[in-house]
């Protein structure tokens, strides 16, 4: 029998394996089905969510106490859209060499559309914790989006929300009607980046039809008939589109936007890197709705099995409290955690030092007093993006 650590920064955590390992988390035992390699494998992740911030130290630390399975782990970073067709193209060629992918609903819900990822749940169900006892509620009805191709890492209520420089905005817009009078006072002030590769601008979008009254928030095809008017008009006082949320965070910090949308760790992180002043303020529009937010990982069809043993315990260590604690971060994701029972104080000194002083503290009463809806249906969320792209941001191409 092999001996597996499970270790964090703060000491050793051991656990005795058969093929792949044992755990009992959630109170399950849980034995795997496919036997570890007998040579270390190299891991290659790619990031399409900005997840590392959140997980990497954690992987590392599984690396480091598994030299007998992972040689060494390499990290790489892309645009979520472009992620389909480089795994496709690998696929394609018999020549993967992508193992873990850390996405959110995005990319996620692409490869789903395009039959890209292994069915992890029911197929790999005994290899990973009980999900259902380990996860936040929240976490567990974003699980549920997944259809069973990944598997959530991190969890947040994310937005919509606004965030904006005080002295730049008076009195910050209230509703979502005093929005679009804002921005047609204050033209090219307002920005929101595209929603296919941007949280807040995912979450900005998904949230306006639970604002504007529209027949069907979950159905972008046919119900959202107020929301896409709506964008439209917005969109006549918007200069363009950034590609990313950086460039947002980036200009409102520079002075070159006054608000911006955001989410709750869109605001923190960008305070605390000095991307954006301290002195930002945030705002929630009158009787809004949170959508959610998760990242996911997920795996490509074509990994060998010992290489796909060792991606299921390392997928199973990130569910541990112990490594679940590392995506408090600084705030980029907050509060991050989709395990329950994960407190900040579990978490390395330097995000509890952040989030002491970056964190705002009407947070804690918006979650508790704002419904949380889960995000579109992977399909859905293919056909909002692909309108967004042909209907909203084609207007300023």
């Amino acid at each position: 029998m092999k001996k597996l650590y499970r270790i964090s920064r703060r000491g050793f955590v051991a656990g005795t394996a058969g093929t792949v390992g044992f755990a009992t988390l959630g109170g399950k035992a849980a034995f795997a089905q496919l036997a570890l390699p007998d040579e270390a494998v190299a891991l290659n992740i790619i990031d399409v969510a900005g997840n590392l911030a959140l997980t990497q130290p954690a992987i590392e630390n599984y690396a480091e106490a598994h030299p007998e399975l992972v040689s060494r782990v390499t990290f790489t970073k892309a645009p979520a859209p472009e992620l389909p067709g480089k795994i496709m193209a690998q696929q394609g060629a018999g020549r993967l060499d992508i193992d873990l992918v850390l996405t959110g609903t995005d990319a996620l819900s692409a490869g789903i559309e395009q039959d890209l990822w292994v069915e992890l749940l029911p197929g790999h169900q005994d290899e990973l914790p009980n999900l259902e006892e380990i996860y936040l509620p929240a976490a567990h009805d974003m699980q549920g989006l997944s259809q069973g191709y990944g598997v959530v890492v991190t969890y947040y209520p994310s937005g919509p929300l606004l965030e904006y420089m005080p002295d730049r905005v008076a009195t910050p817009p209230k509703t979502a009607q005093e929005l679009l009078d804002w921005a047609r006072q204050n033209p090219n002030r307002f920005m929101y980046a595209r929603p296919a590769n941007s949280g807040p601008g995912r979450t900005f979008i998904m949230g306006l039809p639970y604002l504007l009254g529209d027949s069907d928030p979950k159905d972008p095809e046919n119900g959202w008939s107020n929301t896409w008017a709506y964008l439209k008009e917005l969109g006549q006082y918007i200069e363009y589109y950034p590609t990313g949320t950086t460039a947002t965070m980036k200009e409102l910090g520079e002075g070159s936007r006054d608000m911006v949308a955001t989410t709750t760790g869109w605001d923190i992180n960008p305070r605390v890197l000095g991307v954006v002043p301290k002195e930002a303020k945030v705002a929630a529009l009158e009787g809004f709705h949170w959508v959610a937010d998760a990242h996911y990982m997920v795996v490509p069809k074509g990994l060998p099995d010992g290489k796909m043993a060792v991606v299921l315990d390392l997928m199973r260590y990130l569910l541990t409290p112990e490594a679940q604690a590392y995506t408090y971060d600084e705030g980029y994701f907050y509060p991050g955690p989709a395990v329950a029972g994960v407190t900040l104080d579990m978490a390395p000194p330097e995000s509890q030092a952040a989030i002491e002083e970056f964190g705002r503290p009407e947070y804690e009463d918006w979650i508790a007093n704002n419904p949380v809806e889960t995000p579109l249906e992977p399909a859905q969320l293919v056909v909002a993006f692909r309108k967004w792209d042909e209907e909203v941001g084609a207007a300023q191409q």
